[in-house]
């Protein structure tokens, strides 16, 4: 039987890859994107493991606010990255430190 630490433990493990996705690739928007949206689902994950193990469903209201969040958050993203694609040619993080209007 799958107990509430087992998905604490996935989801904290869940997290620490994203963060660390997020310090170890400093080059490409792409993944540090997809760090953000695996950061998000671990919290979801938690979330769902809490709402479920206290027989509440506070949680789970709160996993499709934040997956609302989410999905806007890497449509408006993905829009950003194919602009400054189709400006700079790259999608390098490095050499898009300077953003004018």
């Amino acid at each position: 039987m799958l107990t509430l630490a087992h998905f604490l433990s996935l989801g904290a493990i869940l997290f620490c890859l994203g963060v660390a996705g997020i310090f170890l690739n400093r080059k490409n928007v792409i993944i540090l994107l997809m760090c953000i949206e695996l950061m998000l689902l671990a919290v979801n994950m938690n979330f769902v493991a809490f709402s479920r193990f206290l027989g509440n469903m506070d949680g789970q209201v709160f996993v499709f606010f934040i997956l609302t969040v989410a999905a806007s958050e890497a449509a408006i993203g993905l829009a950003i990255l194919v602009v400054l694609f189709r400006n700079r040619r790259t999608i390098n993080v490095a050499e898009l430190d300077e953003l004018k209007g």
